[in-house]
């Protein structure tokens, strides 16, 4: 399976393993609840996901990586006890709680949450010491004499062995006590992970021209070489920061991050070409209405491979655009909840002693999603937005000395207006860019089939197709009608390409 279907049978595992009977007991009791085993190669997203589960389903998470353990940090410190048997004192052996045990109890503690996943990363390649702990934990969920808490769900990692030299083959015993799951890597999925983080473009649109570049594995007679998942994503990341800084993205950079020597040339050639059509088309100007019939022309007569480029920035300053627009969207939904909640509650106090305690519950929320391990960034810059918004006004409350319910409503009222122009005048500029695209590749290509993977993407986007559904774009529903985009992406891509290579 793919890492999104892993997700989703995790996702499966986790809510059944929560759900309870009439007496508050869970349906499948703890012994039967088995660990998931995830199998795959390193750099696909295992992590990620883990993730991306807890900040959707709102339970804990902890992570561990079982390499970086010792016996002692994972089970615990051995120590004399002394019991009563048969009315004879006996000193007997227990030990300290484990450090990864500890962490889930903390985890509960400072978050408030009292259900989640450990996830225990590299778990095939513990030391030879820890094996026996760790096969143990995963039969019967204890670490020396100590139990993981209950409502908690094992996720465990690994990568097969031709990944790693170190790893450990599980004996029948203990698979047939997990659910084992293997994945593989695919581009398309991580492609659609890739739009949601709105990583550079020059990744996604090199990587859409060459996704035998995607992950790939080679050994050498200088060692391994390797291209992941996890290293495009953390290129894409530095990437953009040097763009901010003006720094230089050479090869010196790409080969920290893609390990295959001929792969990160190729992309340093390409990285290169993009920049070029990014100032040879100007391409801010084409979404502000500014195109030249000779840029169209240019398009028109440009190869595929350009053609890609210069669609894939397009693509990219719209994804940004409608990120933008639909960020204030959400903040604007969630400031106006909480506006209707602090209205509701002024009525019988102090309007300014109020929104202080739901600003100082929403700094709470933001702190126990830190703690429980389920921050993500989106939902967390939303929720910061939200709590300025409110802690302006109540500085301008008290500032301006309001002790009314109704004056303190009017403030809000007055700075909420504020947001909410911002929010049409972001989601108008969108639509503009949106229907300048458009009209340029109508003019540079007509019908052509540049439009519909330009439409495919557009339909693909995680932020450009929320913005559509939300505020519409008349220019993408022309472009959409009467072509079924998900069934013909591939088969048109080929065909380009087959086409480009014949010329």
């Amino acid at each position: 399976m793919n890492i999104k279907e892993a997700k989703i049978q995790i996702t499966n595992t986790l809510r059944a393993y929560l759900q309870r009977d009439e007496q508050g007991e869970y349906c499948i009791p703890a012994i039967r609840q088995r660990p998931v085993l995830l199998m795959g190669p390193p750099g696909i997203g295992k992590t990620q996901i883990m993730q991306q589960i807890a900040a959707e389903t709102g339970v804990g998470l902890v992570s561990y990586t079982i390499t970086h353990h010792t016996r002692q940090s994972a089970v615990g410190l051995p120590f004399i006890q002394t019991r009563s048997f048969d009315g004879v004192e006996q000193s007997v052996t227990e030990y300290t709680m484990s450090e990864i045990l500890a962490s889930v109890y903390r985890c509960m503690e400072e978050s408030g949450t009292r259900e989640g996943i450990l996830f225990l990363d590299e778990i095939n390649c513990a030391s030879e010491t820890l094996a026996p702990m760790m096969l143990q934990f995963l039969q019967c969920k204890t670490f020396g004499n100590r139990a993981l808490p209950a409502g908690w769900l094992i996720v465990a990692a690994g990568n097969p062995p031709e990944y790693n030299r170190s790893v450990r083959e599980f004996d029948v015993v203990t698979l047939d006590r997990v659910r084992l799951m293997n994945v593989e890597e695919n581009y398309e999925v991580w492609k659609e992970y890739a739009r949601k983080k709105n990583l550079h473009g020059a990744i996604t649109s090199y990587l859409d021209l060459k996704k035998d570049h995607f992950y790939r594995m080679e050994n050498t007679p200088e060692g391994m070489q390797f291209a992941t998942a996890r290293g495009w994503e953390d290129l894409a990341e530095v990437v953009n920061v040097h763009e901010q800084l003006k720094l230089p993205v050479d090869l010196a950079l790409v080969e920290q991050y893609i390990r295959i020597p001929r792969i990160a040339r190729d992309f340093v050639n390409y990285y290169n070409l993009y920049n070029k059509y990014r100032r040879t088309y100007c391409i801010s100007d084409i979404l502000a209405g500014g195109s030249t019939r000779l840029l169209e022309q240019q398009f028109a007569a440009a190869p595929f491979d350009e053609k890609i480029a210069v669609m894939g920035l397009m693509f990219s300053a719209l994804s940004e655009g409608a990120a933008k627009a639909m960020r204030q969207d959400e903040f604007t939904e969630q400031a106006y909840r909480s506006l209707k909640d602090f209205q509701l509650r002024s009525a019988a106090g102090d309007p300014a002693a109020i929104l202080e305690e739901i600003c100082r519950q929403k700094h709470t929320e933001l702190k126990r999603d830190s703690a429980a391990g389920r921050e993500d960034r989106r939902r967390s810059a939303v929720c910061r937005q939200e709590l300025s918004f409110l802690q302006d006004c109540l500085d301008r409350m008290k500032q301006e000395e309001i002790t009314t319910p109704q004056d303190a409503m009017a403030l809000c009222r007055e700075l909420f207006s504020d947001e909410v122009a911002q929010r049409e005048a972001l989601a108008d500029r969108t639509g503009a860019m949106f229907d300048h695209a458009y009209a340029f590749l109508n003019a540079a290509v007509g019908d052509g089939q540049e439009i519909v993977l330009f439409t495919t993407e557009v339909t693909s986007g995680y932020d450009t197709s929320l913005y559509v559904q939300n505020f519409g774009c008349d220019a993408y529903f022309r472009a959409s009608r009467d072509l079924m985009i998900d069934d013909t992406r591939s088969s048109i891509l080929e065909d380009i390409r087959e086409l480009h290579a014949e010329a």
